[in-house]
Parts: structure tokens; sequence; C-alpha cells
């Protein structure tokens, strides 16, 4: 399969997607909610006070502490935006639950077909991997999520779009929270990661995709990279990672 000696990566709308070898990482916590898929074997995931379990495929929200060893040589990883119109929140539709892991992706056999192919439709990918649960969306959350992923750079004080949407701090921060799945703090995180890996993609050098990111410099770029995937841009880049 092409993909297992080109490592593929993509960034859609504050989504991101991996495909190709499994990356040796770290135990991390995404600040967005991750699907795993095992394309040609399954994954083995590894969580504080919970057994190793091997699975298919597996959505793991965010926040979530966590390890994925694959048995295989490629795997699928999407990351979803939570204030996006795709996201992975309908744990009810996947087969089984792992602590706070969703086992067995509905769509898994899909998804495995639809990465095997030579031209990857990244907007059909994400469609077949989003699960989201039909729950209407506050119209104010998507509106402050795009003035965030805008400029991420920008302070974003929480109080400010609070005032600017007549809520107050409490309140705002809470209904983020309920909206999302995931807090204020690591959307504005995941927001600069997502910007810094897309000026990457289109060349730009670590330095630069970190200042205009909003990071205080290139290590502590990558130092959050790694704590929400286990490993660096840098590294993943170094190992032949290729963007489309």
């Amino acid at each position: 399969m092409w993909s297992i000696v080109t490592p593929m990566a993509w960034v859609r709308d504050g989504h991101c997607l991996y495909l190709g070898p499994p990356p040796r990482g770290d135990f991390h916590s995404t600040a967005t909610a991750q699907l795993v898929v095992g394309v040609d074997a399954p994954v083995v995931l590894q969580a504080d006070g919970l057994p190793d379990i091997a699975v298919g495929s597996a959505v793991i929200p965010a926040r979530t502490t966590h390890r994925v060893h694959a048995l295989g040589d490629c795997v699928l990883l999407c990351y979803f935006d939570p204030a996006g119109n795709r996201s992975a929140r309908d744990f009810a539709s996947l087969r089984d639950m792992h602590g706070p892991m969703g086992i067995g992706h509905p769509r898994e056999e899909l998804l495995v077909d639809a990465v095997s192919r030579r031209a990857v439709d990244v907007d059909a990918l994400l469609g077949l991997a989003s699960l989201p649960d039909g729950r209407p969306i506050d119209a104010r959350i998507p509106l402050v999520a795009g003035l965030i992923r805008a400029d991420p750079a920008l302070a974003h004080r929480a109080a400010a779009h609070a005032a600017d949407l007549g809520l107050s701090t409490s309140h705002f921060l809470r209904l983020f929270g309920e909206q999302t799945s995931t807090s204020y703090r690591r959307y504005i995180q995941w927001a600069r990661i997502v910007h810094a890996a897309s000026a990457v993609s289109r060349g730009c050098d670590f330095s630069r995709a970190a200042s205009d990111s909003g990071f205080s410099s290139p290590s502590h770029f990558s130092d959050v990279f790694r704590a929400v995937f286990g490993v660096t841009l840098s590294s993943l880049v170094a190992a032949g990672l290729q963007f489309g």
C-alpha cells in the first residue's frame, strides 16, 4: 500500500488527518476528539487505569491521556475541530466502550477501503469518519471559534468574548465546554497548533509558523505539539511526512 511508505497529513478547516506508519509517541492528551483506525492490523489502546485493549478502531475523547500502539504498518488518525460541523461525539453509535473511549467505528470497513486507494478524497474521508450527535449547536460558539481560528496569535480573552455575547465569563466558559467537549483554553491551543501545522505544510519554516500562530518560540510549539500528539512535528517531517 502506497501510504505505508509515504506518511501523509492533511489540514482542513481545523481538522487534521494522518495516514501512514504509526508514530511511536508518548502518552498524550489531545485537545479534541481523535479517531484511530488500524488500516492493516488492529491497534492497542493504552490509558491510565485501564487494561490494554486491541481494537480495529476507536474514538478517544478530548483530554483523555492515552497512547496508541499499532500492530500493523499503517494507521489512520483523524482529529476533529470541536467547533466544526464535523465531529466525533456520537458515542452511542460505537460498538462498545472502554472507559471513556468508544470502540468500533460503525464505518470502520468503509474507512479502511477509502484510505486503501491511491488518491484519498479527504472531504469524503472526513464525512465517513465524523460522528456528530445531532444536537443543535449554539451559533455563538462557532462564531467565537471562527474568530480564534482566523487569528490564533491574538490573546482571545474569554471575558472579552463573553462580554461581546452579553454573557458572564463563567457562563460563556461553561457553554463553550458543553458545546465543544473541550475547554476554551484547549481550543485556543488547538487552533494555534492547526495554524502552525498548516503554515508548515505550505513551506513556512518552523520559527515563523510558531510565531505567527501565537507560540513564544519554536521549542514552545514543539512542546505543545508533543503534549497533544505524543510526537513532535519536526520528527514527523524528518521521517518523510508529506502534506496533501
